[in-house]
């Protein structure tokens, strides 16, 4: 019996889930990491919810059916940053069944949403959190967490990639760590500041272990789980009388003392392992009242001397 040839499916008959799984194999095929991939994942799950057609087609998506997720967004009480994030995803996708022909092309524009002040840990909070505990009397995992803290601010990593970290990593002859793991998939190595080797060198005393095991490891010697990270972290915060506990705020807290404390904005986009320097410009923006400190101490006007106070006001007196 002759077998009967599947036709394969046009562009235009192709269901939109179909598409997307293709969309993510060419994700894997490009080499983009899971988490990037679980991210679109849950985009395109809002998406397929707001349509509200499992059988959709590919080539059914318009611009208005984008503006109307949008709006769909929006009723959900999303935030701006939110719905541009989502958008960013869907956008991606649909940029992707356009190079396929499923869809004719079109612009697809993101929503503005307002930069919000980013947070950052005060003075008075990182001196609670940097506080060292009395080694002989607290347990490992205070003193761990200890250890952990002031990692975060003396490097500004991310927290995926100090849990990658291991001890071969680090460099104290050169004062460097080799970070292997960084979200733009490139490795780098930075400088490891003076305090810090002092601190990880004292830890790697009580840590021990051999050249490939982690840094900050779990109970068994593996590498350590970022919500277990998170959970021991945010205890610990809480502990000193903290109520910001978030890892990523120390890199925030990093971008903005480093500016502060007149850092150039190239290096930091160097050792925070940006692309480019767009997201590094929104931490030069993101500080507010923080930069009028010593602000008359730099203005050029001001240091000049060239003004002077007035004691009477009005012209010819």
């Amino acid at each position: 019996m002759e077998k009967i040839k599947m036709q394969p499916t046009r562009p235009e008959d192709a269901l939109l889930t179909d598409a997307f799984a293709d969309f993510l194999e060419k994700c894997r095929a490009k080499n983009l990491s899971e988490k990037t991939l679980n991210i679109y994942t849950v985009h395109f799950k809002f998406f397929r919810e707001y349509l509200s057609d499992p059988d959709k087609k590919a080539s059914d998506i318009t611009e208005d059916t984008l503006e109307g997720f949008i709006l769909y967004l929006q009723n959900r009480d999303c935030n701006d940053i939110t719905v541009q994030s989502y958008m960013r995803g869907v956008r991606c996708f649909c940029y992707y069944l356009m190079e396929e022909g499923y869809l004719q092309r079109f612009k697809i524009k993101l929503p503005k949403a307002d930069k919000r002040i980013k947070e950052t840990y005060t003075d008075a909070e990182l001196k609670k959190l940097l506080k060292k505990p009395n080694v002989k009397t607290c347990e490992f995992n205070e003193y761990k967490t200890w250890v952990f803290s002031n990692y975060l601010l003396a490097t500004g990593n991310r927290i995926s990639t100090v849990l990658s970290l291991q001890i071969k990593d680090l460099d104290f002859e050169n004062e460097t760590i080799q970070l292997n793991k960084c979200k733009n998939r490139k490795a780098q190595i930075v400088p490891m500041a003076s305090s810090l080797k002092v601190i990880l060198k004292e830890y790697l005393t009580y840590r021990k272990g051999s050249p490939d095991d982690y840094v900050f490891c779990n109970s068994y010697g593996g590498k350590g789980n970022i919500r277990s990270y998170q959970e021991m972290l945010a205890k610990y915060n809480q502990k000193r009388g903290v109520s910001k506990t978030s890892a990523h705020l120390y890199r925030h807290t990093f971008a903005k003392r480093w500016i502060l404390n007149g850092g150039d904005i190239f290096r930091l986009q160097k050792l925070l392992g940006h692309s480019n320097l767009d997201i590094v410009k929104e931490y030069v923006n993101m500080f507010g009242r923080d930069l009028t400190k010593d602000y008359t101490s730099f203005n050029p006007l001001d240091t000049l001397g060239t003004v002077r106070t007035a004691g009477k006001i009005g012209f010819g007196k």
